[in-house]
């Protein structure tokens, strides 16, 4: 079976590098990269999470210089993903990312972080029930961002304000939810039922048990769902400890990405790949439709801001083996 690669929404970082490092350069991302490109990935948005305006700033500079340096980060990083600062900072929703570093949704400060880059953030997570989320929804959408939703605590209610105002995506859906919610009024099933949005999936069977998973792609449909990985530095490496956004992660034997000492998830270290054979060996769906899931699926999400930035994807093609294996990934640098 020949695809098109496939497309990262959401990676942190990748085979020992961390891409929320602010000194990342082009060796390491090309690094990156590369084992990127052996799993079958062709196109990536790599993904800075929370952090103080000044940190974030130098972050996103040393990862748009180190992009634009380096070898194949041209063909394969069209832009980034800014997963934060405008998250909902109440445990349960923070996840790992730094609640004291989060602050109120501010399009001037998001002006602010991105003015200097080369390359465009694509994708902005918030969380739209902050204070002025729903306009920060409205001015990144209209500043060509495909607008995600994510570590939030909306309702029914402001998820329709929030797709109304452009909001397309919800962000690796059924995590960084509190472990006691109601039973049916609750953040999931409202992003659940919110037909505007299609939601991203970490199809590595921790973050979300599979028969879990296999209810919430019944709901969203086969159409309107995304995989990715959210990896970190920790993806495509042994077990052991790795650095992420300036915290350690322990990658343990059984796969999970954690903080140490603790419980909590701290992205992950799943491949792109073993997503889309998770996704077919558990039956949720065909080889072909598991592989759109990862390829077209995300494209398709992604083609209205890459548009408005005046880009489109570079094309690479992948040929599976029978057991889902990506094999002779070719990758043309034109455009």
């Amino acid at each position: 079976m020949d695809s098109p690669g496939l497309i990262d929404l959401q990676v942190n970082g990748y085979a020992g590098v961390d891409f929320n490092d602010a000194a990342l350069d082009a060796a390491a991302l090309d690094h990156a990269l590369e084992a990127m490109l052996r799993s079958g990935v062709t196109t990536c948005l790599p993904t800075l999470i929370t952090a103080p305006e000044s940190v974030l700033a130098e972050r996103l500079a040393a990862l748009d210089h180190a992009v634009a340096t380096s070898g194949l980060g041209p063909a394969m990083v069209p832009g980034f993903h800014l997963e934060g600062p405008f998250l909902n900072p109440a445990p349960g929703f923070a996840g790992c990312h730094p609640p004291n570093a989060m602050v109120p949704p501010d399009p001037a400060l998001l002006r602010r972080l991105t003015a200097a880059l080369a390359r465009p953030v694509l994708i902005l997570t918030l969380a739209p029930e902050q204070s002025g989320g729903v306009a920060l929804a409205r001015a990144a959408r209209a500043q060509g961002m495909l607008v995600a939703i994510g570590h939030s605590a909306a309702d029914a209610s402001v998820l329709a304000q929030a797709a109304e105002a452009g909001a397309a995506l919800s962000t690796h859906l059924g995590n960084a939810l509190p472990r006691m919610m109601a039973k049916f009024r609750n953040p999931l099933v409202a992003h659940l039922a919110e037909d505007r949005l299609a939601a991203s999936f970490i199809a590595d069977g921790i973050h979300i048990p599979p028969p879990a998973l296999k209810v919430m792609l019944r709901a969203k449909g086969l159409d309107r769902a995304v995989l990715i990985t959210d990896a970190t530095a920790a993806a495509a490496t042994q077990p052991g400890v790795y650095c992420f956004a300036g915290m350690p992660i322990e990658h343990s034997e059984n796969g999970a990405v954690h903080v140490p000492g603790g419980t909590r998830l701290a992205g992950s270290a799943l491949c792109l790949d073993q997503a889309v054979r998770n996704i077919a060996n558990w039956g949720f769906a065909s080889p072909a439709d598991a592989v759109r899931l990862a390829s077209t699926n995300p494209a398709a999400l992604l083609a209205p801001a890459l548009a408005a930035h005046g880009l489109r994807l570079t094309e690479g093609r992948i040929r599976w083996s029978a057991t889902l294996v990506p094999e002779n990934v070719r990758l043309d640098r034109a455009g």
